[in-house]
């Protein structure tokens, strides 16, 4: 009876310990993350919102295979306290039905969602770049999803394309009535880079509105909300402001890096100055990120080169960046958060977090196998 007592007690312990996931208390660049239930995290593209002590991290749900680059199912959030350890929220925006005839109905694409809190409203604001099903990435639009409480569930309210009928705030007034078309150009040439620079798309999209592709959103210290996306065939980023209610456009934008061909902006700021890190356009491959700072959100900005460092900075450690995270507590520190893509089996894509530091007003990224927190102590 003892011995039998005894295997019983031995079996229930091993069981406990099998449902307990051991803590985590450091990051590991590239490596499998796994939640809380032990299942690798899945929230790709992602941005972070803090919001009465606890983080909320979103991004796109991925599936296997190449296909999993669709929203098979929607974005998803996990929370966290200490941005190790992560639990699983479930799906905030959960896409609609097959033959629904929404926007985000499932096989559509929906990447780099973002959210904000409206301390005005109350509602938590979600925005994201949207490629309508079956049209490739011809829609280039950015959708937006509401809800009262940060992990959701988020209603989907419409998409658009940002800025119709209006010029960007830095937009001289000759290049309004200018006349040339794609036509009259041939592709890549010196003389189409320099009308791409110069408004080209700009005028041909000005009645339906602008292309939005790989966003970002950003809350200044007075409570404005801007939303930074990619566009003119991704050719030049777009910096606009939002409406009060962060849920619509007010028609105030600027170009940034025109012709200049980023994406994947990350904005951040420190000390009174804005900082940008993007990516190249390769596709799913990685290239070398750039860094660019501002003394207004709305420019100029200075370009600062590629804050990547030492070996792998050409390929940004074979990632590509979402988000700059500022550490709640600790000051002037930051995270970039950054992805791993895996375009033949997209739910395998990994997360490149690294500590952002700076020199001579540089933000810099450096390598790490494994890091913690105090880091940003030393």
């Amino acid at each position: 009876m003892i011995r039998t007592t005894i295997l019983a007690m031995a079996c229930l312990i091993s069981i406990t310990a099998l449902g307990q996931h051991a803590k985590q208390q450091r990051f590991s660049p590239g490596k499998i993350w796994e939640d809380t239930e032990g299942t690798h995290i899945n929230a790709h593209g992602g941005g972070m919102l803090f919001h009465n002590g606890t983080y909320y991290w979103f991004g796109e749900h991925k599936t296997a295979g190449r296909g999993g680059n669709r929203a098979n199912v929607g974005v998803r959030c996990y929370s966290s306290q200490d941005l190790y350890n992560w639990t699983n929220e479930g799906v905030a925006l959960p896409v609609a039905a097959e033959g629904s005839g929404s926007d985000i109905e499932k096989g559509s694409v929906i990447e780099r969602p973002k959210v904000i809190y409206n301390a005005s409203t109350g509602k938590f604001v979600m925005w994201f770049h949207l490629e309508l099903k079956g049209q490739g990435y011809n829609a280039a639009r950015t959708g937006v999803a509401v809800s009262d409480r940060p992990e959701g569930p988020y209603t989907f309210l419409r998409s658009l394309r940002p800025n119709a009928g209006t010029w960007p705030v830095n937009f001289p007034e000759p290049w309004k009535s200018k006349e040339v078309t794609e036509a009259d150009l041939e592709a890549w040439s010196p003389a189409w880079r320099k009308e791409v620079a110069e408004g080209l798309f700009i005028r041909r999209d000005f009645g339906t509105g602008q292309m939005s592709r790989d966003m970002g959103l950003f809350v200044d210290d007075d409570g404005k909300a801007y939303h930074i996306h990619s566009a003119e065939e991704n050719l030049t980023l777009h910096i606009s402001e939002l409406t009060d209610d962060y849920l619509g456009f007010t028609g105030k934008w600027a170009v940034m890096e025109p012709a200049g061909h980023n994406e994947a902006p990350a904005l951040f700021k420190k000390d009174g100055k804005y900082y940008m890190v993007t990516s190249g356009c390769t596709g799913w491959d990685p290239n070398a990120a750039r860094s660019f700072v501002a003394d207004h959100i709305m420019g100029p900005w200075k370009s600062l080169g590629n804050p990547a460092k030492g070996e792998g900075a050409s390929i940004t450690f074979d990632s590509q960046s979402t988000y700059v995270l500022p550490v709640q507590g600790k000051e002037d520190a930051f995270i970039f958060m950054a992805d791993r893509w895996e375009p033949q089996n997209a739910i395998d894509g990994r997360y490149v977090w690294l500590p952002i530091e700076f020199n001579e007003g540089k933000p810099e990224l450096k390598w790490h196998e494994e890091w913690s927190l105090d880091f940003f102590d030393q």
